[in-house]
């Protein structure tokens, strides 16, 4: 059967508005934050306060934005939606490093971008600073800590830096814990043991006192 041209012709330029509008239509829309097009992160101290603009660049109509607080949506007052859309982040604390916030196109969630905080801060300190304990038993000393940049933990003794002793002392470290645990105490490690922390802000310190009684002392 032949074809009638004019009905090629019709076919034809149906198929040329389908390439040239429907992937325009999909990907015409780019969101920025602050003016970057790409993931970044974001360097921040606490107690400060940041604000992040999300905007549709290349929009072809009305375009509603949505932000998210790692997977939790963000409540955006109605005036703070269609095509620019902004969210203050105060009172940033340390607790707060890590934490990514996402601007997503409403119509598709797929076309978003994302800041993460970098929250950086001095070595924050804390443990059980006084410790009373039995000859023989074992014992552990945990010195939870909170550092951004990551800090250089080490263990003293009396002001001097410990000596350890492979059957006697055992440290564990994770990225919130410097831990020393003595095992089968003796009257000699009676004394003041200090944690450590070093990074390139500051060296923090935190003294952890152990007293170690006869067995069965009253």
């Amino acid at each position: 059967m032949a074809w009638n041209s004019s009905v090629v012709m019709q076919m034809g330029r149906f198929l040329l508005l389908v390439i040239l509008f429907l992937p325009r239509e999909m990907t015409s829309s780019v969101l920025t934050v602050n003016g970057k097009t790409e993931n970044y992160i974001l360097d921040t101290t606490p107690g400060s306060q940041v604000s992040l603009i999300c905007a549709v660049q290349n929009h072809t109509r009305e375009e509603e934005l949505l932000w998210y607080r790692e997977e939790g949506r963000v409540d955006l007052k109605s005036g703070n939606k269609i095509n620019s859309s902004s969210v203050c982040v105060s009172s940033i604390s340390e607790n707060d490093n890590g934490i990514s916030f996402t601007c997503r196109l409403g119509r598709d969630p797929s076309v978003s971008i994302s800041v993460a905080l970098n929250v950086i801060f001095p070595p924050l300190l804390s443990g059980n600073n006084f410790q009373t304990v039995e000859e023989g038993s074992n014992v552990k000393l945990v010195c939870s800590v909170k550092a951004n940049p990551q800090a250089q933990m080490m263990w003293y003794k009396n002001s001097s830096l410990l000596d350890l002793e492979k059957s006697h002392h055992q440290i564990q470290q994770t990225s919130e814990s410097f831990q020393l645990s003595i095992t089968r105490v003796e009257k000699s490690d009676n004394g003041t043991y200090t944690c450590t922390a070093k990074s390139s802000l500051q060296t923090e310190s935190l003294d952890f006192h152990l007293i170690v009684k006869a067995l069965h002392e009253g």
